[in-house]
């Protein structure tokens, strides 16, 4: 009896689901229908032909950002190498005009697009904000840039899509509904399994939170929300025709996580490195102060304390013996309330270690003042743990600082590492080690640091503008085929 009962519901709940799941497909069927008929009917161009549209999503291009500088020398690029193409960019900073983004493009970065560019403007941002999502935030802002992705596909139909700021989840939303092919560029992989261990050793750090960390149970269940979005993620990126990382560091993890071996590539970063190869490179003059100059804004994952302590630290100890005095300058920027709170915390920290007098802050400096301070500077010190590449770390080597980083992620497999077998800098990983070899730094002859601070500066070429223009068009020519 309780069989038959069961078959007896059973039976019409699985013949609804199916009536329901055809009825899913054929009005997926018929929005990917009237997508495509939406994109014959777009324009011709000059010529009677059809422009091929390829289409950027990077809902914040007005940031000024690393990830921004990507952007525009990769729209640069297509406009150099293909004529019949317009670039579309989808953007929600409705509070400025196309001409507007344009133009600071240029005075931020220098770059100049040699053909106009349409943007896309987009009203429901606010759905990918973090702040919006106090829980399960990857998850809440993945879903939230799919709802985002639905808005710029119907706006509009691109032949080619690239995300171009790390929302995976819009891919299989414009491969399978809007017909395109589809890139993407990789700055920073939204899960990695560095923060799968993380939680799993109950380790704290500043995207886990002490109760967390203090209760197994909760652990468990982060753990196990933490690969369910792996899964996820793993899933829609493996829906990418072609893929591009900035460092060796994001295409391990992304490989281990899309299994898109065949399509992926590494393309660095474009630094604006010439800029900073101009400041004259000579063996540094008798003078009554060293500087240590720190480049990054000031966001937990830079790690300023542990700069702060070891500086302390190598004050303390005297190790530099009868050498000028020291100093720390911190320079980066400040976007919100946050971040100027964070600033408060770190000046109270200088007061507690009684170093207040040898740390200086700067923030929100002008490019001009930000290259004299790394042209005065004997050290470029770098602590972020598993940095996806380090553009700062670049420009300091490129200024002529003796770089010191963190012993992980880009500036370990990537930036300080030995050109032609010659030393390029110096790495290191806890307090200890930061002050130690400040202290090694220092002790060397001014000669030998110049020999480290050209060495630097030769290898820093392959990150260059020219270089990114030849690795991008050579990822992203199946996408043109």
């Amino acid at each position: 009896a309780c069989f038959r009962l069961l078959c007896s519901l059973l039976l019409p709940a699985l013949f609804l689901s199916g009536i329901l799941c055809i009825c899913l497909v054929v009005l997926l069927w018929g929005v990917r229908l009237w997508l495509q008929r939406k994109k014959q009917l777009s324009s011709a161009g000059r010529d009677g032909k059809r422009p091929l549209l390829v289409a950027f999503f990077h809902p914040y291009c007005n940031a000024g950002g690393g990830g921004e500088r990507v952007l525009w020398c990769a729209i640069r690029t297509l406009q150099k190498k293909y004529r019949n193409v317009t670039c579309v960019v989808y953007t929600g900073d409705r509070d400025a005009t196309g001409e507007e983004i344009v133009e600071g493009a240029f005075r931020r970065f220098n770059i100049k697009l040699i053909h106009p560019v349409k943007f896309v403007f987009l009203e429901k941002r606010f759905l990918v904000e973090a702040s919006l999502y106090p829980h399960f935030t990857l998850l809440g802002q993945s879903l939230g840039s799919v709802f985002l992705g639905w808005e710029a596909l119907f706006k509009c139909v691109p032949d080619i899509y690239i995300d171009s700021m790390g929302y995976a989840f819009t891919i299989p939303l414009f491969k399978y509904l809007g017909g395109c092919r589809v890139g993407c560029y990789v700055h920073y992989p939204t899960i990695s399994t560095d923060m799968l261990s993380v939680v799993r050793n109950q380790d704290t750090r500043f995207n886990n939170a002490a109760f967390i960390t203090s209760s197994p149970l909760f652990s468990k269940f982060k753990l196990v929300y933490y690969y369910f979005f792996a899964f996820m993620y793993g899933l829609v990126g493996s829906c990418s025709d072609v893929v591009m990382v900035n460092s060796s560091w994001t295409l391990n993890h992304i490989l281990s996580l899309w299994r898109t071996g065949a399509c992926t590539s590494v393309v660095y970063p474009p630094c604006d490195v010439q800029t900073f190869l101009d400041i004259p490179l000579e063996v540094e003059k008798s003078t009554s102060e060293y500087s240590i100059v720190s480049i990054g804004q000031f966001r937990p994952e830079k790690d300023h304390p542990l700069q702060i302590r070891a500086f302390a630290k190598l004050l303390k100890e005297k190790r530099v013996g009868q050498q000028p005095s020291l100093k720390l300058i911190l320079i980066g920027g400040c976007r919100n309330q946050q971040d100027e709170e964070r600033v408060n915390k770190l000046k109270c920290l200088c007061e507690e270690l009684d170093v207040s007098d040898d740390v200086m802050f700067r923030i929100n400096i002008p490019f001009e003042e930000l290259k004299r301070h790394l042209a005065e500077a004997t050290i470029g010190l770098h602590t972020m743990w598993n940095e996806h590449f380090g553009i700062g770390v670049v420009e300091c080597m490129a200024a002529g600082t003796v770089i010191l980083a963190h012993n992980s992620g880009g500036p370990k497999l990537d930036i300080v590492v030995p050109h032609e077998g010659r030393v390029t800098g110096f790495l290191a990983e806890d307090e200890d080690s930061y002050a130690e070899t400040m202290a090694f730094i220092f002790s060397l002859s001014p000669e030998k640091r110049l020999v480290i601070r050209e060495n630097a500066r030769c290898s820093v070429q392959r990150f260059s503008d020219q270089h990114f223009e030849e690795t991008f068009l050579l990822s992203v020519e199946p996408l043109f085929k």
